[in-house]
This record gives structure tokens, C-alpha cells and sequence, in this order.
């Protein structure tokens, strides 16, 4: 047929039962209908069963009325005009116009996201086909599609509008897998174009066109090809061997009005344009269709698809091997691919992997994208859906990718209401991981002269240097543990730990590390006490355990922990509460086994008020970066002002005493 690759060869054609008609105007009319019909003529046909169905008579000829809204919408369908051909073929199955009219509209039900309702049809249409198979998947779809749907793959899909048209564009290829160059056939009509509609489509025929990516890296030079190729027929579904100087294609030829079927035809490029066209001999059956040609990277072995006898239903997928007087016989690509649907528009990545798209095997509706896996034993395994968002209930297919990359385009009618096909651009996104951060000091200044040692169980070992406001950043591998080691002159090592094991989606960890200072006190903030006494609350167990760590990171430092309290009370009684509380502290410490010689409990009551630093002075405007907040600065502050500055000199800290701790 003449238009094997367009969009209404999609779904195979239902026979159904021939009804005779004779006498009356309107069994004229439905006879030339059917005259269209079984010539291929779906676009005219479907006009003219839609001219007939209103004259005939649900009361009187309630079979007939059925067999035209099922030829009807069976016409929509293949023109993928699936709104009209649902409410065609709901009628048709009011009126019992065909055994598979339950079948066809529950197909189209599943495309137009109806999900129950086709499996309301599939069911009706097992009561009497229990073993049919397409039935049986199609009802498997359309329950798992709900599913599916919820946990899309990580593919990024978007149309590509430049190089959309009013009408059709299908099938891309990359010649070579190169990513600036893209060929597809559209039915596009450029001025002087000679091609006009066809009775088919109700569409041009199409042709290959080619666009190139300008300097800005965006699709442009959009031109039909020169040369031979191009004719008032129709081509199309280009593909390329590796180099990209070979091209085959299918031509769907036409003469007299009368369909000659689909060849597959080949050409060369020479001194930077196509030369002569040459059809592939593949059979000396003229009727036989061949189309959708796909090369292995070598050009040995063209798959395609086919009609050929002996195969599994529908169309199926097939293949042939050069040899040295041309193509050996076809074979087919076995039960694995193929099924008793359609599958069609192979496609090839590393000769390793083929990319086709079938109505057979459990999808979403209409055509899904499949991908096979080639098996040590030189057969097809592992045939997998693509699943959302390259699929949709709609038809996809046409399936190229750019060499090298986990990007390229295919083609799909899916939010179109008059079905066109368009070009779609997907991207698989890398996982990538990384880490960020900055290197600070307690009180919130910058450390540029800090180090940072990244190691990793992959033997990654490495040393980063802090920028003037302290940040870092570098690049994680898959699956390795990181230790994360923070340095700087002046100021207490700090380790942090990261993995990404067993993480799917690329990650960003941030960390940042607040180096404690050897030579001044370093708060430890959110240490809580029960009020009045020395008991540690629950809610300070976090804060204590990362000094906990930060002391198993500097095995080589003592410390004092240092409690301070505020003005309220005795001075005798705060100094020794403030005693108590470091004590605890240091008791908490040694219960996760910090040795007890490292540590010394001191308690200062409310002896040393807290000087002011930039961050304190930043928080509170109340209060002056150097200010001690000493009795003398209270007395001048208003009573909300009082109470905080008593809770910051409330506090818990420590200090470094030595950094030589068992090391001689």
C-alpha cells in the first residue's frame, strides 16, 4: 500500500463480513464506500459511510446501520481520528455491525485514555473470543497503563516546535548519529510542489526533508533532499549505515490510482549530495510490502517490515543478511519481536539493541515503543516497553538516537485532535552527584585558607582548597562511601560522611563545616539543664554528640568544658550549679567513651559575661560588636532586652587546652 509508512498503517486494516447491497440509492452509496475501502482509500471511504449512515434505518435495517459505523469507524481509526472513531464505533456495537467491532473500539477507548471503558469492551468481546490475544492484552494494558502511569522513567520529552508543521513530520534519523543533522518524512508542501492530497490520508504525500542545527545550536536549513529521492510519491523512514553515506528508505509508488505496495529503496552520497536511487531486491513478488528499512552499522543486515507469509500476525519484523550476489531470503525476527499486532519501525543503537514499536505487546494504546536486547545466541531477549513519557496512549514510534548519547528524537500524535504525527525530542539526564559547601568558623566568618581531603572507598583521595568565601565543591562517583576531612591552621579538624550507594536520581549534598578555634572558647550551642539543677534534658543529646565527634576527629586535643550562667541568684550558688552542670556535661561525654583525661569540668557562675562578636551584634541590635554584657550593661537595657542577653550568657562552651594528647 501506498501509505505503508505514513500514520493509517499503524493498525492493521479488520477484515469484516462483506454485506451485498443492491437496489436503493444508499446501498450505492455504501458499495462505493466499500469500493474506496478495500482499495485503501480510507480518507474518501470514511466520508462517504459518513453520508450514507444517517439514510439508513436503525428499525428496519438495524445490521446494515451496524456494518457502517463499523466500516466508518474503522476508516477513523487507521486516520487516527480516534474522537470520531469512538463514536462510530459505539454505534457500531449498538448495532451489532461486526463480531470485532468490540474489539476495535475498545483499541480506540485505550487511546483516547478511557481506560474502564475498554475494559468493559475487552470483556464483552472475550464472552465470545476467549482466547483471543490481542483482546487478552489489550485488557492487560489497559488495567497495568493506570499503574505505569504513576512511575514514569526519568526521560525528558519535548516537542520539537521548530520543526513542526501544519501538517506531518515522522521517522527521524541522524546520518552517522550525528546530532546536528536530522532527516524525517513529512507531508509538508512547499511552494511549486507538484504532490497533491491523497485519497488515502486526505494528506499529501510525504517526502524527506533534512534540517541542519545553526550556529546557536537550533534546528535550521529545513529543505526538502535533492536528487532522485524525492518523487510525487510517497517517502519516507529514512535510515543510514554507520559512515551515513548509505541511505535506504521506503517509496510507496502509485500508478493509475492503483497502489503497487511498499519498496524499499537505497542510494549513496557522493561529493556532499545523494546520487542515483536503486531498489532493494528482497523478493520477486511485486504484492509483497517491505518498508521501514533499518541497517546494521555495517550494512550487512537490513531489518524491515513486512507482510510476507509465515509470519506471526499482522505486520511483523524481518530481516536479511547481504550476501555476494545481493539479499539473502528473509527471515523473521522471531516470536520474541513479533506478535499477532503490528510491529513496525525498527530502529538500531549499537546493533546490540533494537527500538521498534508494536499494537501487540502490552502497552498503553496504539503504537508503544519497544527495545530488544540482542542474545550471546544471536536472538532477540529482553523486550522491554519504554514506558511514559516517550509513551503515551496514543501511537509512538520512529524511535533514533544520536551516537553517543542517551538523547535524540522519535515520533508521536499525542495531544494532536486531527492526529498529525510530530517529532519529539528525548533525554535521558545523567545521574550526577556532587558536593557543595563552605568552610566557616564558629562564628559564622569565612576560612579561605582551608583544606579539604575527599576520600573515598574507591580510592579516591584528593585535596580541595577553599575559595576567599570559603566554599568548595567536586564531583561524586556512583555507589563509593566519602569521608569529607575539613583543615584549617588555627582551628580543629571537622569530618563529615556521604555515600552514594544505591541512590537513582542525581543529588547534590550540601555540607558545611564550622571549624572550632584552639585558641578561643567555642559555644556548643543548644545545651539545655532541667531549670534550677544540673540534669541534662533529652533535647541537648545532639549538640553533646557532635562534640562527641568532633573529639573523636582531633584525638590529639583536651579540652575544658566550661558552664557560665546568668546574673540571677547568689554568685555563690551559680558558680557551684555552673560546676555541676559542666560536670555533667563531662560525664556525658565519658559514657560515649571519650576518655576521662581528655576533659575538665569547670564551672565559672556568672563570673564571665559574654563579649559581643559581630554574629551576636548582627542577631540583637540591641547590642554593639566588643560590648561585655556585664552588670553595668544590663542596668541600661529594657527588661525584654535583660532577658536575652541573661540566656546568652547563660551557656555551655569549650575550650582547647593542649593538642599534644598522647602524642609523645
Amino acid at each position: 500500500m501506498n501509505h505503508f509508512f505514513s500514520d493509517i498503517t499503524k493498525i492493521i486494516p479488520i477484515v469484516a463480513t462483506v454485506v451485498v447491497c443492491s437496489g436503493c440509492s444508499v446501498n450505492q452509496t455504501i458499495k462505493k464506500a466499500d469500493k474506496k475501502y478495500e482499495i485503501g482509500e480510507y480518507y474518501k471511504a470514511a466520508s462517504i459511510y459518513r453520508m450514507a449512515y444517517p439514510r439508513v434505518s436503525a428499525a428496519k435495517e438495524r445490521q446494515k446501520k451496524g456494518y457502517v459505523a463499523y466500516r466508518m469507524g474503522t476508516c477513523y481509526a487507521l486516520l487516527n481520528e480516534n474522537s470520531k472513531a469512538e463514536m462510530a464505533l459505539k454505534n457500531a456495537v449498538r448495532y451489532k455491525g461486526d463480531s470485532l467491532a468490540c474489539l476495535l473500539y475498545a483499541d480506540v477507548l485505550r487511546k483516547n485514555n478511557k481506560a474502564k471503558e475498554a475494559i468493559k469492551q475487552y470483556d464483552a468481546f472475550l464472552e465470545t473470543h476467549p482466547a483471543d490475544s490481542r483482546a487478552l492484552a489489550g485488557k492487560s494494558s489497559a488495567v497495568d497503563a493506570v499503574e505505569w502511569a504513576k512511575n514514569p522513567t526519568k526521560y525528558v520529552v519535548s516537542k520539537v516546535d521548530l520543526l513542526a508543521s501544519k501538517k506531518t513530520e515522522s521517522s527521524p534519523a541522524f546520518p552517522g548519529g550525528d546530532s546536528s543533522t536530522v532527516y524525517f518524512a513529512t507531508t509538508r508542501i512547499e511552494k511549486g510542489d507538484k504532490r497533491k492530497n491523497s485519497k488515502i490520508t486526505g494528506l499529501p504525500t510525504h517526502n524527506i526533508y533534512v534540517a541542519r542545527k545553526n550556529s546557536a545550536g537550533a534546528w535550521d536549513q529545513i529543505e526538502a533532499l535533492e536528487g532522485e529521492i524525492n518523487t510525487i510519491d510517497d517517502e519516507g523512514a529514512p535510515c543510514f549505515t554507520a559512515d551515513g553515506k548509505t541511505m535506504f528508505f521506503t517509496r510507496c509508488r502509485s500508478v493509475k490510482g492503483q497502489s503497487l505496495g511498499a519498496e524499499i529503496y537505497t542510494c549513496q552520497r557522493q561529493g556532499g549530495k545523494w546520487g542515483k536511487v536503486s531498489k532493494v531486491e528482497l523478493s520477486k513478488d511485486s504484492s509483497i510490502t517491505f518498508a521501514h528499512p533499518a541497517v546494521s552499522s555495517d550494512g550487512r543486515v537490513l531489518y524491515f517490515v513486512s507482510d510476507l507469509q509465515g509470519g506471526f500476525g499482522g505486520k511483523d519484523i524481518w530481516f536479511s543478511i547481504k550476501n555476494e550476489s545481493g539479499w539473502g531470503a528473509p527471515q523473521n525476527a522471531g516470536s520474541q519481536i513479533n506478535t499477532a499486532g503490528d510491529e513496525m519501525f525498527p530502529t538500531f543503537r549499537h546493533d546490540s539493541l533494537l527500538y521498534f514499536s508494536s499494537n501487540g505487546h502490552p502497552g498503553f494504546g496504539g503504537l508503544d515503543i519497544f527495545c530488544a536486547t540482542l542474545g550471546n545466541d544471536g536472538s532477540w531477549k529482553s523486550v522491554r516497553n519504554m514506558m511514559t513519557p516517550i509513551n503515551s496512549s496514543m501511537d509512538d514510534f520512529g524511535m533514533s538516537f544520536i551516537e553517543g548519547a542517551e538523547s535524540g528524537m522519535f515520533s508521536s500524535n499525542r495531544d494532536e485532535r486531527k492526529g498529525n504525527d510530530h517529532l519529539y525530542s528525548f533525554v535521558l539526564p545523567p545521574v550526577l552527584f556532587n558536593i557543595t559547601g563552605k568552610i566557616l568558623s564558629t562564628s559564622g566568618e569565612p576560612l579561605p585558607d582551608a583544606t579539604i581531603r575527599v576520600v573515598g572507598n574507591d580510592g579516591t583521595n584528593l585535596k580541595l582548597h577553599a575559595k576567599k568565601d570559603g566554599t568548595f565543591s567536586y564531583p561524586l562517583n556512583k555507589n563509593v562511601k566519602y569521608v569529607i576531612l575539613g583543615n584549617c591552621r588555627g582551628y580543629l579538624n571537622r569530618k563529615e560522611t556521604v555515600a552514594t550507594e544505591d541512590l537513582e536520581d542525581s543529588k547534590n549534598f550540601n555540607v558545611n563545616m564550622q571549624l572550632a578555634s584552639i585558641s578561643k572558647p567555642v559555644g556548643l550551642d543548644n545545651i539545655f539543664f532541667e531549670f534550677g539543677k544540673a540534669t541534662l534534658t533529652k533535647e541537648s543529646d545532639k549538640s553533646l554528640d557532635k562534640l562527641v565527634a568532633l573529639l573523636n576527629d582531633n584525638p590529639n586535643i583536651t579540652i575544658e568544658i566550661g558552664a557560665h550562667t546568668d546574673r540571677v541568684g547568689s554568685a555563690e550558688g551559680n558558680l557551684e550549679l555552673s560546676g555541676q552542670r559542666a560536670r555533667s556535661v563531662v560525664d556525658y561525654l565519658v559514657k560515649k567513651g571519650i576518655e576521662s583525661d581528655r576533659l575538665t569540668a569547670k564551672g565559672y557562675g556568672k563570673s564571665t559575661p559574654v563579649v559581643v562578636d559581630a554574629k551576636l551584634a548582627k542577631q540583637y541590635d540591641f547590642m554593639k560588636e566588643g560590648q561585655i554584657l556585664d552588670d553595668g550593661a544590663l542596668d541600661q537595657m529594657t527588661k525584654e532586652q535583660q532577658d536575652i542577653a541573661n540566656q546568652v550568657n547563660r551557656r555551655t562552651e569549650f575550650r582547647v587546652l593542649k593538642t599534644t594528647y598522647k602524642m609523645y
